[in-house]
């Protein structure tokens, strides 16, 4: 190497060092800067060290001003854009525009269409993901390994199981990701028997002339599907192989989590709480999951003694999760003083502002106990609109207790955020019939019948919610 290049070189490692301790977009600036000053703007590796750091960081303006100065930019660059885009919260769109930016510009290669099938994914788009689809075909990767276990999950993603299935079905030899895409699209679809079945034939299958071991997606995924519906022998069959593994799944969290997620969604609250009590190492789901287990089964002041237990321990800080599942476990006990504590201790004590989750789970717990007005003032109080989900919870509580003044009240409003909702129908109906207002009811019936309301598809009470898969099933699971 000439002593020109050995220069070159080394300052190249130089400003490559720099971004080991970069941490903001201030201190990228000034690397950046840096990077200008010494003629390496044009640099295809720093490039892409500023364009991943501004991906992750989801600094999106900033990488395009960069990237849109790059003369040609590489497949790692398109690609880190796109991903950037992708795993953007508020750009996400931008990645489908950016990827047909790419296709007149530069080829794209098996992990462009693996980002961009996962992102068509998420954003569910269904028309565009059968396009891209075809193109597969055009550029060579239908057969692709890697690509194919995208498309797979892209399908599972929108419901469309069958197809999914079968492009599971047309690969030559499937690796682990294969399998665990495709047992997840159908826990994903509710396909849950077909899943347990999945999993069973994965485990015979051999690989390469070798079992196909199970990996900790893979079974956290099974008994998900285990608990959805109540196959507790089959949980404790994949608890068996749990212990019995080759692989170290006594270290993992995530396995164990599942675990006693499973055990108290089949009922086995004890066996639930005896693999909580028995784990090496816990994290803040763990807790949420047993608090919830307990709460899901009327021992509410079971639930309550863990949480403490879990503040005394002072090992895992509660978060926003831990404290709906404190709630939900007062509301099903109808303990309504403890509630109203806690609700008031998670924002003055560990700063966690209250969402509508939170709001939700307190209108469920006054409303079960009958505290109508505190319930409706506590809604009217709400720094955020108030949902649908939630009014509907007070006028079930208003059913209930007969309460019709306050239920006509509450129906209004679920009138002008859904009005087609049939539960609202039949809950006002029947307050009706419970009170001897016949008349009322029939008026009601008819009117459901007069719009051809029809009875809408469940599990569509909170979308989007960030966090694991337990801490998605436990909100879902409060109202």
């Amino acid at each position: 190497m000439s002593p020109k290049n050995t220069t070159l070189w080394k300052t190249e490692q130089t400003l490559m060092n720099l971004f080991n301790h970069c941490s903001t977009l201030n201190h990228l600036k000034q690397i950046h800067a840096r990077i200008f000053l010494t003629g390496f703007n044009h640099n295809l590796i720093l490039s892409g060290k500023i364009i991943m750091f501004c991906a992750v960081s989801q600094n999106m303006n900033y990488a395009l001003n960069v990237f849109d100065k790059i003369p040609k930019p590489d497949s790692f660059l398109w690609n880190t854009m796109i991903r950037g885009f992708g795993n953007s919260t508020t750009h996400s769109h931008n990645a489908i525009h950016f990827f047909k930016r790419m296709q007149l510009a530069h080829r794209p290669d098996n992990f462009t269409f693996s980002f961009i099938l996962k992102i068509i994914a998420r954003l569910r788009f269904v028309n565009l993901g059968k396009q891209l689809h075809c193109s597969l075909f055009k550029f060579g990767f239908e057969n692709h390994t890697y690509v194919r276990n995208s498309l797979i999950h892209m399908y599972g993603m929108l419901k469309d199981i069958e197809i999914a299935h079968q492009l599971f079905e047309e690969m030559y030899q499937p690796n682990l990701v294969s399998w665990n895409s495709i047992i997840d699209c159908h826990v994903y679809c509710g396909k849950y028997n077909e899943a347990i079945d999945l999993f069973t034939k994965m485990v015979q299958q051999q690989h390469n002339g070798m079992e196909l071991q199970p990996d900790h997606a893979t079974l956290v995924v099974t008994l998900s599907a285990c608990g959805a519906i109540g196959s507790l022998d089959f949980g404790r069959k994949v608890h068996s192989f749990v212990r019995d593994g080759v692989n170290s799944f006594g270290e993992s969290i995530s396995v164990f989590n599942a675990l006693v997620d499973m055990y108290a969604k089949c009922g086995a609250v004890e066996e639930a709480y005896e693999t909580f009590s028995n784990m090496k190492r816990k994290n803040v789901v763990s807790w949420n999951v047993m608090i919830l287990g307990f709460a899901s089964h009327g021992n509410g002041e079971e639930a309550l003694a863990l949480f403490t237990r879990m503040l005394h321990e002072n090992v895992e800080r509660p978060d926003e999760i831990t404290f709906l599942c404190v709630l939900c476990a007062c509301s099903h006990g109808g303990l309504v003083d403890e509630g109203r504590r806690y609700f008031e201790i998670m924002n003055r004590d560990y700063n966690i502002k209250p969402t509508i989750k939170h709001y939700g789970c307190m209108v469920d717990l006054l409303g079960r106990a009958g505290l109508f007005v505190e319930a409706y003032e506590l809604i009217k109080s709400m720094p955020v609109e108030c949902n649908a989900i939630i009014w509907r919870t007070l006028l079930a509580a208003c059913r209930n207790y007969g309460n019709v003044e306050l239920g006509e009240k509450v129906r209004k409003h679920l009138m002008e955020l859904e009005p087609d909702h049939s539960s609202d129908y039949v809950l006002l109906a029947n307050m009706y019939a419970s009170t001897g207002q016949w008349n009322e009811m029939s008026k009601e019936r008819r009117s459901m019948q007069e719009r051809r309301v029809r009875k809408p598809e469940p599990g569509n009470s909170f979308i989007g919610i960030p966090g694991t898969r337990f801490e998605k099933e436990i909100v879902e699971r409060l109202l």
